[in-house]
């Protein structure tokens, strides 16, 4: 894997001083997906993504580069479409590309049209073979991190007078997107499971009023989970000792 310093960057060798101060090895990081990525429903924060992006900014620490490229209402296979353009563009210096992918999408594809019981916006056979191909895709550019759905409150159905989401088939959609991750090792957050687990008070407490997104004390709880987890932890503690 190829890492940029800041030393490598143009400013930085303009001026010694600010070259010194931004000696840390940085990483450029490609953040693709849905609302959960874009960050809708934040209007503190921006998101978990922003608020990362913020933290990374720090003149103190290090400065990783995360491109929110999240479009909300975005489906696997939409994702899918604009990865390569998406990644292959924001290398920012001549021939160089991002060092890792975060991925967040899928609950657009479960939702139902039309009423609780309509058909799935994506069939779930059509979805098994979309998240394949995007996630054999993303596995053959870079490191792929990828993040689950958070649960969405059933009772604030329909979103958008016409999507009926519901916590049957989020968790058939994740349990086939986290399977497809582990057949490829790609690293899965279950993010429904561990907000499920910590009560049903709890995660109806940290959504949007819309009942889908995640509120900004939900981004603040998710970015916590996603810098607790592990795998992440490792890859970033690889260029952070």
């Amino acid at each position: 894997m190829q890492i940029l310093t800041h030393s490598a960057d143009p400013l930085s060798a303009k001026d010694p001083a600010i070259a010194v101060q931004t000696s840390f090895p940085t990483l450029r990081i490609v953040a693709l997906g849905d609302s959960l990525i874009y960050g809708f429903g934040d209007s503190d924060g921006g998101g978990w993504v922003e608020r990362l992006r913020r933290r990374w900014m720090s003149p103190e620490g290090h400065h990783h580069a995360l491109y929110n490229l999240g479009v909300r209402g975005d489906r696997v296979q939409q994702v899918a479409q604009r990865l390569k353009t998406e990644f292959h563009n924001r290398g920012e210096l001549r021939h160089r590309v991002p060092d890792g992918i975060l991925l967040s999408v899928g609950l657009n594809d479960s939702a139902r049209l039309g009423r609780a019981d309509g058909k799935n916006f994506t069939p779930f056979e059509s979805f098994q073979l979309d998240i394949a191909n995007l996630l054999d895709q993303a596995n053959q550019l870079c490191p792929v991190f990828f993040v689950g759905m958070t649960p969405v409150d059933e009772a604030q159905m329909p979103f958008s007078n016409c999507l009926y989401y519901n916590h049957a088939d989020q968790y058939l959609y994740k349990e086939a997107t986290r399977l497809a991750c582990q057949e490829r090792q790609i690293p899965y957050l279950d993010v429904f499971d561990q907000w499920m687990a910590r009560g049903e008070g709890w995660w109806r407490s940290r959504l949007h009023r819309d009942g889908l997104h995640p509120n900004s004390e939900g981004y603040a709880a998710l970015l916590e989970d996603f810098q607790q987890w592990q795998p992440i932890c490792r890859w970033l503690g690889h260029y952070e000792d």
